[in-house]
């Protein structure tokens, strides 16, 4: 029961964006704290394709904030933040939620008007819930095809099917 709690995401979308302004506005939000790998670019990408440029200037041009919390090397985060200048925090150590905390002191936002968007159950669904906030979570992009990775996507299973139960009525 605790781990349906943790791992079972808000809301599912195919890709990021198709959240728009008024999906986080409708969910009670004003930011997104938002994983970058596989979330929002694959792990190839070493700066925002101008897809995610476009998305991430009508969130802003709309009020609702961007921040990057990523569990990827901070040379990573800091080449991929490096023209947008948002707030940005690598080994974030998700689900721990020390660096959600900071990301929304640093962007003035209260936590209640937060919500993560990320890929994983595991890191990013579970930091969201344990932080309090609400979760969307969307497939990755092009997932690694490691033991470890399959192994991870495989516990995943049981929580999207009960994602997709309850909200097919």
């Amino acid at each position: 029961m605790i781990f349906e709690k943790l791992l079972v995401p808000d809301l599912c979308t195919e890709h990021y964006y198709d959240i728009t302004p008024e999906t986080v506005k409708s969910m009670g939000g004003s930011a997104l704290l938002c994983d970058i790998d596989n979330t929002l670019v694959t792990y190839d990408d070493p700066v925002p394709t101008p897809r995610v440029l476009q998305w991430i200037e009508n969130m802003e041009s709309s009020g609702v904030k961007i921040a990057f919390v990523s569990n990827n090397k901070p040379d990573r985060v800091e080449a991929f933040n490096e023209g947008l200048r948002l707030t940005a925090y690598a080994d974030a150590g998700k689900p721990k939620t020390k660096y959600l905390a900071m990301a929304l002191k640093d962007m003035g936002v209260e936590k209640d008007r937060a919500i993560l968007l990320g890929d994983q159950l595991l890191t990013d669904c579970a930091a969201a819930k344990r932080f309090g906030i609400p979760a969307i979570i969307v497939p990755p992009i092009k997932d690694k095809k490691t033991l470890f990775f399959r192994f991870k996507r495989w516990l995943e299973i049981p929580y999207m099917k009960k994602y997709k139960k309850m909200h097919s009525r």
